[in-house]
This record gives structure tokens, C-alpha cells and sequence, in this order.
């Protein structure tokens, strides 16, 4: 069930980064399915193929690292060049793994810090002089990390949080453009590589669930409605803002246990 018409976004123009798998790939499914020209991006270009393969005719898969800022203006350009000017750019290539501070490398830590903030820099600032101005509309894919701390996610928080800082500040910058940018967070989904990382155990995932207060993942289509809601005309007054998607998981614990005693 959605709210949204059929073909809305007819005649619009979408790239999305990290768009071949996960949250991205059903984002950029369901732009296809409300009429938009789609491209996703993504390292592996096998990947690429079939995810563009996946979404539809006409659909663009290009190969690219987001940290690499001359293969992202290089693939934006490509999409720009076969599709036509930009009107949508999501930026969700992203990197996690599960480790304390003191057992993670420099190295790894720079890693995710270039793939999540750098590479998401990378797209929007490649992105700008292609979009269709005004009227374009940025996303950022974030998540909770950006706002509460998480053992064994250093990197991740930190990453995170310079992301919602940077969709504010672009905001701010790109407005009297007609560029609006905002980000998405979104909680627990089912399906996707980054919980199968977090929650390795079916024990470990009912436990998670019982803290949310929806007491359920969320699921990739309900992201990708989210992401339809901020690119459409219903959302052309909201910018610099950060849209939760989490089932109230950011709220704080919701679990019956975490409740006992406070009645």
C-alpha cells in the first residue's frame, strides 16, 4: 500500500549511489516504478549490471568508488549524459563492521569514515553543476549512530554525525539555488547486509526487536516510500532535514524489562 500516485515522478532523473544493493537498490526500484530514468553506481560492476538489470529497460549501471571523487564526477556525468539533467541524487554507499576502538585500526576506521562522510561529500559536490536547478532534491542515507553512541561503532558514529552535519550545511548553502538536501536514518530493516553484520543470531535479532518500540524491523519499502515523500512536490518546503525511519528505535529502549519499576 502506498500514498503515492502512479508515475510521479515521471520525467525526473535519478543517480543513486551505492544503489546495488540493500536500502539503495529498493530506493532506486521504486523511483523506476514511479516513471523516473534510473542509475546506480556501485564498485563491483558485475553488481552494477545486475542491479540495473534488476530495476528495468533503460536503466544505467555504473561502476565507481564514492572516495574516489574523478570516478564519481566521471559516472554523474555518464548518467547526466545518457538520462539527462539530475533531479534526484541519493548518496548511500556505506561501510560497518563490529569492533571496539582499541581493536580497530587506523586504517579501518579512516575506511569507513571515506566511504560514509568523504564519499557522500564526493557525490553531492560531483553532482551539483548536473542537476536541474532549481527543483533538485539531495539524500543522504544516515542512520542513528549519528546521534547516539553505540560501543563498538566508533567509526560508524563518527561518520554518521558528519553527515547530518553536512546535509545541514549544504542546506543552508544550496537553498537559494533550488537544491534541497535532506538525509534519511533509518532503524533495524530486515534484509539488509548491515543488520546481518550487527544481529549475526536469530537471538540476537528477536532481542534487538524487543527494544524498538514498533517491536519490528522496518522493511526496505517502507525506506524507499520515505525517499519518494522527500523528493516529491508534497516535501518542496523541507530541507536540512533528517527524516527517522526506525520504528521510534532512536526513542531509547522500549523493552518491557527497561520499563519495570517506572509505574
Amino acid at each position: 500500500m502506498s500514498a503515492f500516485k502512479d508515475n510521479l515522478l515521471a520525467g525526473k532523473v535519478a543517480f543513486v549511489a551505492g544503489g546495488t544493493s540493500g536500502i539503495n537498490l529498493g530506493i532506486a526500484r521504486r523511483y523506476a516504478e514511479l516513471g523516473a530514468k534510473v542509475a546506480v553506481a556501485g564498485r563491483n560492476p558485475q553488481k552494477a549490471a545486475a542491479a540495473a538489470g534488476s530495476i528495468g529497460a533503460g536503466a544505467l549501471g555504473l561502476s565507481c568508488d564514492v572516495r574516489d571523487y574523478g570516478a564519481i564526477r566521471a559516472a554523474l556525468e555518464q548518467a547526466a549524459g545518457t538520462l539527462g539533467p539530475l533531479d534526484i541524487v541519493i548518496s548511500g554507499a556505506a561501510g560497518n563492521f563490529v569492533a571496539p576502538a582499541m581493536g580497530m585500526s587506523a586504517n579501518g576506521f579512516r575506511t569507513v569514515v571515506d566511504i560514509d562522510l568523504n564519499g557522500t561529500f564526493n557525490v553531492f559536490r560531483a553532482s551539483f553543476d548536473l542537476l536541474r536547478r532549481p527543483g533538485a532534491a539531495l539524500i543522504a542515507i544516515t542512520a542513528g549512530q549519528a546521534i547516539n553512541p553505540a560501543p563498538l561503532q566508533a567509526h560508524v558514529c563518527a561518520a554518521k554525525a558528519g553527515i547530518n552535519q553536512l546535509i545541514r550545511v549544504l542546506a543552508m548553502e544550496w537553498g537559494p539555488s533550488g537544491v534541497r538536501v535532506n538525509g534519511i536514518s533509518p532503524g533495524p530493516i530486515a534484509g539488509t547486509e548491515g543488520m546481518a553484520r550487527l544481529t549475526p543470531t536469530d537471538e540476537a535479532a528477536q532481542a534487538l526487536a524487543g527494544r524498538i518500540p514498533l517491536r519490528r524491523y522496518g522493511e526496505i519499502a517502507e525506506v524507499a516510500e520515505s525517499a519518494v515523500f522527500l523528493v516529491s512536490e508534497s516535501a518542496r518546503y523541507v530541507t536540512g532535514a533528517i527524516l527517522d525511519c526506525d520504528g521510534g528505535s532512536q526513542l531509547g529502549d522500549a523493552s518491557e524489562r527497561r520499563g519495570v519499576g517506572l509505574m
